[in-house]
């Protein structure tokens, strides 16, 4: 045996050892990774359980109604038309013809008492001030006199049916008697009518100034002991729940728009309010060049008169379109996407939209929204950081 042979020997049974045991051991090992499923796939499969249980939708956030408002979200509810098909005009609250009423003297005299003062409520028929009046005397005096003329006529009349049906008078004395009674009540009928319209007291001497309609006293010019004449304005009533818009639009806008178009009237702090076109004016202001659009909106809300605010009305015609005008905060970006926020049973969710033109603090949204969708408008940027806080969480 060659004695120099052996260690190249040993090492090449070392190497064949060092062989089966790498064939071994990785045969192990990719049985293992045959036969059981991946890390990646249990972890996966884990978070998509826990996502589940956790009923987490990506870019939903919940929160209710309360808390909603506490944070200063707005919602408004998506209308068809795009920049182009919306006519944006300013306006003015004011009131209805029925909603409004100039409460003046009836009768020349002197303010001895006044029961309410300016923004007190009033009811319909309800006596705001009292006035002592020559006229109102003279009235009630009228009246009297008309009243003992009916009942001598009535006891005239009776007494001339009796002698008739007793055959003693002929018939021309009761018909005669008759013609006095019917003359004698008509006169009684104009008497009191006009103690009525003039609000007389039972004494006669006063003249009481009423409220017209139910609502709050708006204007008072009536000062205690003043002499005031027949038909000077002491008080104006308006009642706030009856009022209209009074918006201003060109020429050319006003011919595009009929009664029944819809409008949105846009209040500070981002809310809406919806409402419905009612008539336009035949003519246009002397001074401005423009038509009034009458608007009728739904719900008071926040509406006052006098209030200034701008309206968008979309006509008819213009309707017929997809795309939708919203405020542009109403649109975030959230990881390079155009989302909007819409509204659902337990919160927002994130929706992702395809946007147009902006113009006039509005944009056009072209796709990803359909019509009459309730979506967040002022806040939308505190669900934008919910969501950023709701991916961290989860």
């Amino acid at each position: 045996m060659n004695i120099e042979n052996i260690p190249e020997r040993k090492r090449l049974f070392a190497g064949i050892v060092i062989v089966f045991l790498l064939v071994g051991g990785g045969g192990v090992l990719i049985g293992r990774t045959l036969l059981a499923p991946s890390e990646a796939v249990v972890t996966a499969t884990g978070a998509e359980s826990a996502g589940k249980e956790e009923g987490h939708v990506e870019g939903s956030i919940e929160m209710d109604a309360a808390r909603a408002k506490a944070a200063g979200i707005v919602t408004e509810v998506t209308q068809a038309g795009g920049l182009g098909a919306e006519i944006i005009a300013q306006g003015v609250v004011a009131a209805a013809p029925d909603g409004e009423a100039v409460l003046t003297a009836l009768a020349d005299g002197a303010i001895t008492r006044i029961t309410k003062r300016l923004g007190d409520s009033v009811a319909a028929g309800e006596a705001i001030a009292y006035l002592e009046s020559r006229e109102a005397s003279t009235i009630a005096a009228e009246r009297s006199t008309a009243n003992a003329r009916a009942i001598a006529a009535r006891s005239a009349y009776a007494r001339e049916k009796r002698l008739f049906d007793a055959k003693v008078t002929a018939r021309q004395d009761l018909e005669a008697a008759q013609a006095v009674l019917a003359e004698a009540e008509a006169e009684l009928r104009r008497t009191r009518s006009a103690a009525n319209a003039a609000k007389i007291s039972g004494d006669g001497r006063f003249l009481a100034v009423t409220s017209l309609i139910s609502g709050r006293i708006t204007k008072s010019d009536a000062t205690l002991g003043s002499y005031v004449t027949a038909g000077a304005e002491l008080f104006r009533v308006a009642d706030p729940r009856r009022i209209q818009i009074n918006a201003s639009v060109l020429p050319a806008d006003a011919r595009r728009i009929r009664a029944g178009d819809r409008a949105v009237i846009e209040l500070l702090g981002g809310e809406t309010v919806n409402a419905t076109v009612r008539s336009a004016t035949p003519s246009l202001d002397p001074e401005s060049k423009t038509a009034t659009i009458v608007l009728v909106p739904e719900g008071v809300g926040q509406l006052t008169p006098g209030q200034g605010l701008r309206v968008r009305i979309t006509p008819a015609g213009g309707a017929s379109t997809s795309i939708i005008s919203l405020p542009e905060e109403a649109v975030q970006t959230v990881e390079g996407r155009q989302v909007v926020f819409v509204q659902t049973g337990k919160g927002f969710q994130a929706t992702t939209v395809v946007v147009g033109q902006r113009g006039g603090g509005r944009i056009e949204i072209v796709d990803g929204l359909n019509p009459g969708t309730v979506i967040a408008t002022k806040g939308a940027f505190l669900l934008k950081a919910e969501i950023g806080k709701g991916e961290a969480e989860h």
